[in-house]
């Protein structure tokens, strides 16, 4: 019993989601939806407008050839009943029964007519009614529907999403020329970054071992972020250093090239002799 109860509590809760889904996809598609329906519509009235020139065509050769009309529109099957569809879609008054809806007013020869509606028309008015009663019960009583709150927060969410993704683009966009050195937090990721890949050859605190070191003044193919950063990127092939740039991403290179340079003055035990020369920035280069 407790599982057909929890079945069919599922089963409403699926129906329920569906007709969210349904309305919302609806609200979010309804200019689309007015344009088919507006196009089946010009559609069938072009189709009708053709029918009626067709028929008048076909009943003046009939006629001029001597053809009964009533025999052949006997022998002639209709896949659809089209006059059938068009009596229920606008059941209009035959001429001959004008009489009876005749309501006795007349104006400069046009006499008033008590015609009904277009039933289409009066499907299409009572759907609006009907589709607005759901829209009031599931936004005004309900949860279910989307309001513009909730709208504005998940456009916010899908905003930030985006921003996001655009600075990763950015971030991975830096090369040699437009790097520049970074600070806080970030310097830890590149600390980590260098332990992982660097510390190998330059020791853990940057002191030197088969690579050179990093925490003096003196510099082998340049100091600053660009050279750095460059250094790291293309690597020294002709000494053992190899390219990163496949296996680290641009912005990953700029924070450990960013984090080598807070190395310098650390002065740690066991640091290698000195290798290169001092470098010191041109006027108005990057540090």
């Amino acid at each position: 019993m407790i599982f057909i109860n929890n079945q069919i509590f599922l089963a409403v809760a699926d129906s329920t989601d569906t007709l969210k889904n349904a309305l919302t996809w609806s609200l979010n598609n309804v200019f689309a939806i007015l344009a088919l329906l507006i196009s089946f519509l010009a559609m069938w009235a072009i189709w009708k407008v053709v029918n009626v020139l067709s028929n008048s065509q076909k009943e003046f050769l009939y006629t001029k050839h001597g053809i009964p009309l009533e025999t052949i529109k006997k022998d002639t099957p209709s896949l659809f009943n089209f006059k059938g569809i068009n009596d229920a879609l606008w059941k209009l008054v035959p001429l001959e029964k004008e009489a009876d809806i005749d309501l006795g007013h007349e104006y400069d020869g046009i006499r008033e007519l008590d015609n009904r509606l277009p039933p289409w028309w009066l499907y299409i008015f009572y759907g609006t009614i009907l589709f607005a009663a759901v829209y009031l019960y599931l936004y005004l009583f309900t949860d279910k529907g989307v309001r513009q709150e909730q709208e504005y927060e998940y456009a916010m969410e899908k905003g930030e999403e985006m921003k996001l993704a655009y600075l990763a683009t950015q971030a991975n966009a830096v090369d040699e020329n437009s790097v520049v050195a970074l600070t806080g937090a970030e310097l830890a990721e590149g600390q980590s970054i260098f332990k992982a890949s660097c510390a190998a050859c330059h020791g853990q605190e940057g002191q030197g071992g088969v690579g050179p070191n990093l925490t003096d003044q003196y510099w082998i193919h340049g100091g600053g972020i660009n050279n750095v950063f460059k250094t790291i990127k293309y690597g020294v092939p002709d000494k053992g250093m190899i390219s990163w740039q496949s296996q680290l991403s641009p912005s990953a290179m700029q924070k450990v090239a960013s984090y080598i340079l807070t190395l310098e003055g650390t002065n740690p035990p066991g640091q290698k002799e000195k290798q290169g020369e001092i470098w010191t920035p041109e006027s108005g280069a990057k540090l």
